[in-house]
């Protein structure tokens, strides 16, 4: 990963909107969350979800498949866990780490 793609991403989710849309998501797992179920679980409005559901997408934090005439968005565990490998690719001053997880 590059430093200004690491940049993207870590901006996406600097706004507390989009961080907790991305967390609920994270919750959802493999399953996702439709757009009201969102508006449901976090109290925004549907132009406010949508702005902030278009930002994570163009971070490439977020996919959305479409199933039927419903939208599920869902994490996008691979990024997220190349960000997070990247923002600890340096830890312990290069000496094996017990940080070993990653998610899904």
């Amino acid at each position: 990963m590059n430093t200004e793609l690491a940049v993207k991403q870590l901006a996406a989710l600097a706004q507390s909107n989009r961080l907790a849309i991305y967390r609920a998501l994270v919750v959802a797992g493999e399953t996702g969350n439709t757009p009201n179920e969102l508006i449901a679980l976090l109290g925004l409005a549907n132009a406010t979800l949508s702005f902030h559901l278009k930002t994570l997408q163009q971070a490439d934090l977020i996919h959305v498949e479409q199933q039927g005439r419903f939208l599920h968005y869902r994490a996008n565990y691979p990024v997220m866990n190349e960000l997070l490998a990247f923002l600890t690719e340096n830890c312990c001053q290069g000496q094996p780490c017990e940080i070993t997880t990653r998610c899904c």
